[in-house]
């Protein structure tokens, strides 16, 4: 098992440190539209790239940060029946639904979206709007990069869920 408990350790400092960096992003994407706002309802001046910008620095955060989110048990579930389960239940249904779900379709996620992440830089694809933004795969390659994310993060709270059915406890660390 300490395998196990290493790689959840893992998981747990990636998805911590890259849930971080993109709440960073947040940050920026906000001063982006706030410059977008001001620049045209002030000054009647609208830039293409400025608004994409902002919508593209969402499409990271929201893809990027969900293994931060799946690690720190904010993802959506149907809390009315769980939170009324016992401990071992939870677990049961998080390996279940972690093994069955998450997992599976992090892969499949990732498999069919390199192919477009690929064709889109074979192609130099960017945005078909005058104005807008280059390099369009690279927004395009954080679909994969953030299913990798979530992909690690799942495994890792199979292992969590798993370690805790076996009847073992976990440290403060490993619990989260």
């Amino acid at each position: 098992m300490s395998v196990l408990r290493t790689y959840i350790r893992f998981a747990d400092n990636v998805n911590e440190k890259v849930g971080l960096a993109t709440a960073w992003l947040t940050t920026l994407m906000v001063g982006v539209v706030c410059l977008d706002v001001i620049l045209r309802e002030l000054f009647k001046k609208s830039y293409v790239g400025l608004s994409e910008l902002a919508w593209h620095l969402f499409a990271l955060v929201f893809l990027l940060g969900a293994g931060y989110t799946l690690k720190h048990g904010r993802h959506v579930r149907v809390d009315i029946f769980y939170s009324r389960f016992s401990e071992r239940n939870r677990r049961l249904v998080d390996l279940i639904g972690t093994v069955l779900f998450l997992l599976p379709f992090s892969v499949l996620v990732i498999v069919v979206s390199w192919g477009f992440v690929m064709h889109s830089f074979q192609m130099g694809e960017t945005s078909p709007d005058p104005g807008g933004l280059p390099w369009r795969w690279l927004l395009k390659a954080a679909i994969p990069a953030g299913f990798v994310l979530l992909l690690i993060q799942g495994l890792a709270e199979a292992f969590r869920a798993l370690i805790g059915l076996r009847g073992e406890t976990l440290s403060s660390e490993e619990a989260v």
